[in-house]
């Protein structure tokens, strides 16, 4: 991605102290729980992200500076942002509304959320609750070892997916899944989760095709990787060998990559209704 020159968002919160372990989490990390990552990867359901047990409200990490390393890091998300803003700006705009962007929470190991308290082993996700996307640095660096989607715009596609679920709240749509949802069995909310993300992948597509000024020759295939990776078949068969499709709450890597692909291809937000159709 050429970012060089582009604006840094205003609306990102960095909560970090320090680049050392959290306390608490000392001797575990994402290597031995990737798996259990990916699986909770650019989701939204907030009953399945967060952990009990700890004391509220308290951020556990390590008291000191950021590290030094992660200023170029926390730079690119800020960028990335701002092309989110620009993006869905103007797509609200050609609809006659205003789009009130998220903010962006930078956190290194645990935080407070609107959601509840949260540690990075959940990876990235969005909080309808207080509309926060939050992000801990980290996860880039095991998406790209242990997920195998590397590159600046397999991250970007991260944000923008995370960004996405925001869309959706501020239009109404996740209140209205939720509503859906009540009285359901377990896999009829899967598969209503499944059309959440799966629009959310369509929504980063839109902004893709919102933000081509910024892409360079392989953005595009690094994001269909990385939507690729993230699918919940490949990711069943890599943990246990096998696939249980009603207990997908992501979609398949195929649908991941098709809807991204939806977004991108057409530049039409009504291209992504993704609860409009039989089957996603």
């Amino acid at each position: 991605m050429r970012l060089e020159g582009e604006r840094e968002s205003g609306n990102v919160v960095d909560r970090r102290r320090g680049g050392g372990l959290p306390i608490g989490l000392a001797g575990g990390g994402i290597g031995s729980m990737v798996l259990v990552v990916v699986a909770l990867l650019l989701g939204v359901d907030p009953t399945i992200l967060f952990s009990g047990g700890e004391e509220p409200g308290r951020q556990i990490t390590q008291s000191g500076p950021p590290d030094p390393a992660q200023e170029s890091e926390r730079r690119f998300v800020a960028q990335v942002l701002a092309t989110t803003e620009d993006a869905w700006g103007e797509i609200f705009r050609r609809s006659g509304q205003r789009y009130a962007p998220p903010s962006l929470v930078l956190f290194t190991g645990a935080t407070q959320s609107g959601c509840g308290f949260a540690q990075s082993a959940v990876g990235p996700f969005y909080c309808p609750e207080d509309r926060q996307v939050y992000l801990d640095l980290g996860f880039f660096r095991d998406m790209e070892r242990q997920l195998g989607a590397p590159g600046d715009f397999a991250r970007a596609y991260v944000i923008a997916h995370e960004v996405g679920h925001h869309v959706q709240n501020e239009l109404g749509i996740l209140a209205r899944v939720n509503q859906a949802r009540r009285g359901r069995s377990e896999a009829e909310g899967n598969a209503l989760q499944v059309r959440v993300e799966l629009q959310a992948d369509c929504f980063a597509g839109l902004w893709a095709r919102h933000t081509q000024r910024v892409l360079e020759p392989g953005d595009i295939e690094e994001g269909i990787n990385a939507a690729a990776a993230v699918g919940d078949d490949r990711l069943q068969r890599r943990a246990r060998g096998t696939v249980v499709p009603e207990s997908f709450t992501h979609g398949s890597s195929a649908q991941r990559v098709r809807w991204f692909r939806r977004g991108l291809d057409s530049g039409d937000p009504r291209q992504c209704d993704s609860f409009g159709m039989e089957a996603p």
